[in-house]
Parts: structure tokens; sequence; C-alpha cells
């Protein structure tokens, strides 16, 4: 099936007539990148993964439902946000996304837009093509990520890992934009770090 958005009308018509063919992409699209996301929130895969399946069957009961004011992605990552922290509720464990305050200084330093006001040292080394063609890299940039702090990483997934928009981001985690930009940011500063610490 060629698709050419999660987005496009006649795709969400078949999801909500009830296509397997349809489902089956979209599951294959999101699921991996949503029990990462469970993970950080439950710190338990085999919950995570519970989670993830209560949220495909809550996306398959309410997809008639979906109005189409976020993308689908951000709706689907949204149940599976809201199925987690009901989760870790009932399990006595909670995420604490870390407020930015107005005086933190690393908050000026984006643009209304959410540009750099002075852009930061570029990334170029590490391409999505250098690290999947060098596995132990691979393997060090995993263990970095499964280090970062869980709001930290919960965002560096829907972003990079997820290809979220910004705003989604915001509204699946209720964070305003410039926390999200801050915490972005300092995931990529810490695995940065991280990464210049494993032997070459």
């Amino acid at each position: 099936m060629a698709i050419k958005t999660e987005d496009d009308p006649e795709f969400l018509s078949r999801l909500a007539a009830g296509d397997r063919e349809a489902f089956a992409w979209l599951f294959r699209q999101y699921n991996a990148g949503m029990i990462r996301l469970a993970t950080t929130i439950l710190k338990n895969r085999a919950s995570a993964e519970e989670v993830a399946q209560e949220a495909w069957l809550s996306v398959l009961t309410h997809i008639g439902q979906f109005e189409s004011r976020s993308s689908l992605a951000g709706w689907v990552f949204t149940i599976l946000v809201n199925a987690a922290r009901r989760r870790a509720a009932q399990d006595g464990r909670a995420i604490l996304f870390d407020p930015v305050d107005d005086r933190d200084p690393l908050a000026d330093s984006f643009d209304a837009q959410g540009k750099w006001q002075h852009p930061p040292e570029r990334w170029e080394s590490l391409t999505a093509e250098h690290i999947v063609s060098d596995r132990q890299l691979l393997a060090q940039v995993e263990q970095a990520i499964s280090q970062l702090p869980p709001a930290q990483r919960s965002v560096l997934i829907l972003r990079t890992q997820s290809g979220m928009e910004a705003a989604d981001i915001c509204r699946i985690l209720g964070i305003s934009d410039s926390n999200m930009r801050v915490l972005l940011h300092r995931a990529r500063q810490t695995l940065k770090q991280m990464l210049g610490e494993f032997p070459g």
C-alpha cells in the first residue's frame, strides 16, 4: 500500500473503515517508539508493552472519532502517554517534566519561532547514515539514551526517533514549547558528551 502520509484523508478513511492493511502500516510505523516512550515513563518494558497494547486497542476503538485537530501520530502518542501515566499512578510512580524557569539562560537561546538565537555546533557527525553504518556506535547511542533523565528521553524519542512536530510533543507531554526545546537541547548535549566519552 502506497501511503504518502498517515494524515492523508484516504488513509484515515481506510483506518476508520477497519482496513487491516492500513492499521498494520500504522502499527509498524509507531509501535517500537510507543514502547520506548512507555518504558521511559514506567521504567519496565513488560508494563510498557502492555500499555502500548492498551493504547492500540483504544486507537482501534476510537479511530472514527479522530478529528485531525492534531496529527494522527500526535493523537496516538497522546493516548499512549495518558495510558502510561495512569499505569504509573496505579503503580505509585510518576514522571516529572522539569519546568523551565523564565530565568533559565537556555530558555533565552531560542526566538519566537523556536530557532536558535546563536546556533550551536552542528551534529553532522551523528547523521542517521553514520549511526546505522556503525553497529557499535548504535549500541552506544542506545545505551546513552537509556541513561538520560526521563523527561529528556521522552522528548528526544518523540522528536528524533518518531519524527513528531514540536506542537504535538508539547500537547502529548503537557509541557510548554520553551520547556520542550530546552529538554531536547539538554538531551542532545548530554548525548554528545556521553558519546565523546566512549572509546572510539
